[in-house]
This record gives C-alpha cells, structure tokens and sequence, in this order.
C-alpha cells in the first residue's frame, strides 16, 4: 500500500436538484474510507432533506450563503467560515439565497449514502 494518494481528476457525483458534487478524496472517488473531501456548488433555492449521518461533517465556505438547521439552531454560513457537525447530530442544509453558494465538504469517516441516514 502507498504511502500517499495523489487525486489528480475529481468525479462528479450526480445527484437531484442541480447540485454539484465533485469528489477528490472519498469512496466514489478512489474508495477511500478513512475521509471524503469534495468541492460543492449548490444552485439558488437548494435544499436536502434533513439527516443524521454517522459521520462528522466540516463545511468550508466559499462565496455565498448556506442555510444550516442543526438540532434547535439556525445558522448562516457566509465565505470564509466553517462549520462542523458532530456524527448523529440532526442537520439540514440548504441554499436560500438568488445566487449559488460554493464550498468545500469534508466528512469523517468518508460520506455515504447509507450512512448520511437521510429523512423521508
């Protein structure tokens, strides 16, 4: 096994909605398990449903606001800050704004779709 991984072409993950997900490091990217680190454009008017993933998740903004629901709080992420969500917190992101918000998301352990434990 080597020592290092050397992402050099991110995969673009479809998915509902108009999001983008583009993953350098993950599962679907190189089947990385320990982290998953993917860049994020999220269109005006986005949103998911809310979830309980079994992963912790770190939000790095870049230009424009997200929307976070966590447990009883609000918050809005402006560029420049972060955010990070402990495993089995209750959280739901979204995009209210007239412009797309960019950003970086990184989960520990990598995310999965089983494991983002999704509402409804």
């Amino acid at each position: 096994m080597t020592p290092y991984l050397h992402s050099t072409r991110p995969v673009r993950i479809p998915v509902p909605g108009g999001k983008l997900i583009e993953e350098h490091i993950g599962r679907v990217a190189n089947g990385t398990e320990a982290l998953s680190v993917a860049h994020m454009v999220a269109p005006p008017g986005w949103s998911e449903p809310a979830q309980r993933p079994t992963f912790a998740e770190l939000t790095i903004m870049l230009r424009g606001t997200m929307h976070i629901e966590c447990n009883d709080s609000v918050v809005q992420l402006r560029p420049g800050e972060t955010f990070l969500v402990q495993p089995n917190v209750r959280v739901r992101y979204g995009n209210p704004s007239n412009e797309d918000c960019e950003y970086w998301a990184v989960c520990l352990p990598a995310f999965a779709p089983a494991a983002a434990q999704r509402e409804g």
